[in-house]
């Protein structure tokens, strides 16, 4: 009736339990060859450091040019900052070389040479922000003036009541205070 080979084949296939065991093996050994080895990630993490050490080493290479041609353009600002005003000041020096080239000068003649030469240089001055400071009745100022001495006067205290020499500011900021006398308070 019944023959063992039939029975086998009418029987679900169910593999047996060593076949189950090898094929996770082998799914096990497929998986674990897609994983980099220790080895292998100690390498790329070498290679990884390298490359970041070899930037950083170019950013600091980079840092330390910028420094130097930031302080080449300060000593070149500083030695060369009075290039411009120079240049005006050659028309002015070239003015009074002449006046005093002329032979024979009369004294309206060299006064007219004076007051254009004066020009020149107001005009110099002008372009370069150099502003004269001539504080005659004005509040006295110690960042713009210097006092010499107070006299008695009809004037409000502390004002300016003669100026000795005037001062000069370049780009508002003080570069020689006026030398004034201030009106004493009254007492």
């Amino acid at each position: 009736m019944s023959n063992p080979e039939n029975t086998q084949e009418a029987l679900p296939s169910n593999p047996p339990a060593s076949e189950n065991m090898a094929n996770e093996s082998v799914a096990a050994e497929t998986h674990t060859d897609t994983l980099p080895s220790v080895e292998e990630q100690f390498r790329a993490l070498e290679l990884k450091a390298a490359e970041h050490y070899d930037a950083w080493l170019r950013a600091k290479a980079e840092g330390e040019n910028i420094r130097r041609r930031a302080q080449e353009d300060i000593s070149k600002a500083h030695k060369f900052a009075v290039e411009k005003f120079a240049g005006e000041l050659l028309a002015v020096k070239d003015s009074l070389e002449a006046a005093l080239a002329v032979p024979e000068q009369t004294v309206d003649s060299f006064k007219s040479g004076v007051e254009l030469t004066l020009k020149q240089l107001v005009a110099a001055f002008e372009k370069n922000a150099l502003v004269e400071v001539n504080p005659l009745g004005e509040k006295f100022d110690p960042h713009k003036h210097q006092a010499i001495g107070m006299v008695d006067s009809e004037q409000e205290a502390n004002t300016v009541v003669t100026v000795l020499q005037k001062g000069y500011l370049i780009a508002e900021r003080t570069l020689r205070p006026a030398l004034v006398m201030v009106a004493k308070p009254k007492s």
